[in-house]
């Protein structure tokens, strides 16, 4: 079993409760034996894999499968194309250096309000990027656009491959069809 499931901001992409505060997957009425396939930061959104095929896992987070996730991201501040060409080229974060990846320039997409607002400054404007990378550590676009001074202050992950997030509402989730599991494959 495969599922897509939209991760609203908040949720912490595990079922156990290690604080009373935090949301987890548990309230979201899954399958039992399904576990997410990656993850997605407390303050992310966007498309999250369930499954209980664990061999998935491997197949599509480890770099080597070049198995791409596309996230769109708004940032603070108006960002360049140059911004862009040391995104794409890699950037050093912490002890690492990012493998090459793709970053373009967006035109304001239209999300729904996030359920707490982002940051927002009179003085400072915001944009947005599109990256793709085949490659996920911990937090790693924001510490990515941070490094190219372009705080991050909202990340939806849009893509996995070829599988994208589409209309699916926030909360919700669905069993990947065959032919849905052929595109993300």
């Amino acid at each position: 079993m495969l599922i897509a499931f939209h991760k609203p901001y908040g949720v912490l992409s595990q079922f156990t409760k290690e604080n009373i505060e935090h949301h987890t997957l548990a309230e979201f009425d899954f399958p039992k034996n399904v576990y997410p396939i990656g993850r997605l930061d407390l303050d992310s959104e966007g498309l999250l894999l369930l499954s209980d095929e664990k061999e998935l896992n491997n197949k599509l987070l480890n770099p080597q499968q070049t198995h791409e996730r596309t996230y769109h991201v708004q940032v603070e501040g108006i960002a360049t194309e140059e911004a862009m060409r040391k995104l794409r080229t890699g950037v050093s974060i912490q002890d690492y250096r990012t493998r090459p990846c793709q970053a373009k320039l967006l035109n304001e997409p239209h999300y729904p309000p996030r359920s707490v607002p982002i940051r927002f400054r009179l003085s400072i404007p915001t944009s947005w990027i599109e990256i793709r990378l085949i490659e996920g550590k911990n937090r790693q676009v924001r510490r990515m656009t941070a490094v190219v001074k372009l705080p991050t202050l909202r990340l939806i992950r849009v893509a996995m491959g070829k599988l994208t997030l589409g209309d699916l509402p926030s909360g919700q989730w669905y069993e990947l069809s065959p032919e849905q599991r052929k595109i993300l494959f």
